[in-house]
């Protein structure tokens, strides 16, 4: 019998109370977060250095009692472990130098990405290990960027914006476009697999920019390397659940629940999540989507929102979460009130 409650929704099961996690949990709006950051250095520092990435992945569990732990990492260790530069500017996120034509696709290493992000791994090791001895009810859940986020991050060379330049090379060149998303997928399957072998219990799978695209787009370039990955995920570890977050899909959300074969999807925060109740299939657990402003907010507005959803998830597999990373202002007193709403279902 499964004991945890997030593996519980993931195998099909209504657990309620619903289990609570929150992207972004393990991060800024913690004192002790921005204690151990201090202490590693850069971000970058912070992501290798197993040690610390666990602390920093352990502090929301210990903090707030979360029934899952999410990996503390990055989306774009995958383009770095195949060899694509890759810094954090403090204040203006990430830097790559951009891929424009098949000579930056080509200088991709797919099979040393794996030993390079080998410290992730140890990461993964290290956690579970300490869930395992003092909660052991929390799930491990590991992640990746998807093809499609991922590539707009590494031809693009920056994140933010509206990623022009990839939207504009899956029409102008879909073979170049299509190459690049081929060594993705393959360099995310190693990265997962690996993950999975030192210890996440689920994976998930983060399409921020899913949004950015039209339907047929969308479907080619979001649900398509994502129904491939899941597809051979599935093969390699028939037990292992994943979460699909396709970030602003608005009506697509239904069509990628389907074809990809997921376990869960993330509903983000402008999904209504009563129409996501009623036009997502029953085998499909939801996972969401507070908006990350109530929760700075408190007070009635975070009452009201949190229990909107409550009841428009009761009787469905669900997972309580936001529909959004949790944002540097958050009061943690806000997640402990959360949590008693929650708790109080």
């Amino acid at each position: 019998m499964i004991d945890k409650p997030v593996l519980r929704v993931l195998s099909g099961e209504s657990v309620w109370p619903p289990p609570v996690w929150l992207m972004r949990q393990a991060g800024r709006h913690l004192p002790e977060y921005r204690a151990t950051r201090g202490v590693a250095g850069s971000f970058m520092e912070l992501c290798f250095n197993p040690e610390l990435a666990a602390e920093v992945t352990l502090q929301p569990v210990r903090r707030y009692g979360m029934d899952g732990a999410i990996l503390f990492s990055d989306i774009l260790i995958v383009p770095w472990a195949m060899g694509q530069g890759l810094t954090f500017a403090e204040g203006e996120g990430p830097r790559l130098p951009p891929i424009t034509d098949a000579a930056g696709v080509d200088m991709l290493d797919v099979a040393g990405a794996a030993s390079r992000a080998a410290p992730i791994m140890e990461t993964v090791r290290r956690v579970r290990a300490a869930l395992t001895a003092d909660h052991p009810q929390t799930a491990l859940i590991g992640f990746a960027g998807s093809p499609w986020t991922v590539a707009c991050y590494m031809v693009e060379g920056r994140g933010g914006g509206e990623f022009k330049h990839a939207r504009k090379l899956i029409h102008k060149d879909p073979a170049l476009f299509g190459a690049l998303v081929e060594k993705l997928e393959a360099a995310t399957l190693a990265y997962l697999l690996a993950q999975a072998d030192a210890g996440a219990e689920a994976l998930m799978l983060f399409d921020s920019w899913a949004g950015q695209l039209a339907p047929n787009a969308f479907r080619k370039w979001v649900i398509e390397p994502n129904a491939r990955l899941r597809a051979a995920l599935l093969a390699a570890r028939p037990a292992l659940p994943v979460i699909g977050f396709p970030r602003l899909a608005g009506p697509m959300l239904v069509e990628y629940a389907t074809r990809t074969g997921v376990q869960a999807v993330g509903m983000d925060t402008a999904m209504d999540p009563a129409w996501a109740a009623r036009n997502v299939p029953l085998h499909v657990a939801l996972q969401g989507n507070l908006d990350p402003e109530v929760l700075i907010v408190g007070g009635e507005a975070l009452r009201y929102e949190a229990e909107s959803i409550l009841r428009a998830m009761k009787g469905r597999p669900f997972i309580f979460n936001l529909g959004h990373g949790v944002e540097i202002t958050t009061p943690p007193e806000h997640v402990v009130e959360l949590l008693r709403i929650l708790r109080a279902a």
